[in-house]
């Protein structure tokens, strides 16, 4: 069986402020995610982290828990688990392109207060894109 995990955490650093600091982060989440069959999509925004992930529930557990000891993420909510019949994301690991114009279209100015409703809707337009 399939789930899905969102979360939204505070970056800590310059996590996510520079190419090569998201270039680490996509080629880390990649050889990972390729490991452990997941698959996934990340948005980095004004400090504030967004990801989905999708895989088997042992998969998400134990990046879930690296993902909580990961130095580079502080405040980590997970804002959806929930068993899914076929995923939405299709690789590994990608980022999520211009958070800024997607959050608007969903009616969001960001990330530190999203609820698990405003994830979704996220995620819905981000796959109708």
């Amino acid at each position: 069986m399939l789930h899905r995990v969102i979360y939204a955490s505070e970056a800590v650093g310059a996590t996510g402020t520079s190419v090569l600091s998201i270039a680490q982060i996509l080629g880390e989440s990649e050889i990972n995610n390729r490991r452990d069959h997941l698959t996934g999509c990340i948005m980095f925004h004004r400090g504030h982290i967004l990801q989905v992930i999708e895989g088997a529930r042992t998969d998400l557990d134990r990046l879930m828990r690296r993902l909580l000891a990961d130095p580079r993420h502080a405040n980590v909510r997970v804002l959806v688990d929930m068993p899914i019949v076929a995923r939405v994301m299709d690789e590994p690991m990608s980022l999520c392109g211009d958070p800024a114009a997607l959050l608007e279209r969903a009616g969001l100015t960001g990330i530190p207060n999203i609820t698990a409703d405003e994830a979704e809707i996220i995620l819905d337009l981000r796959t109708a894109a």
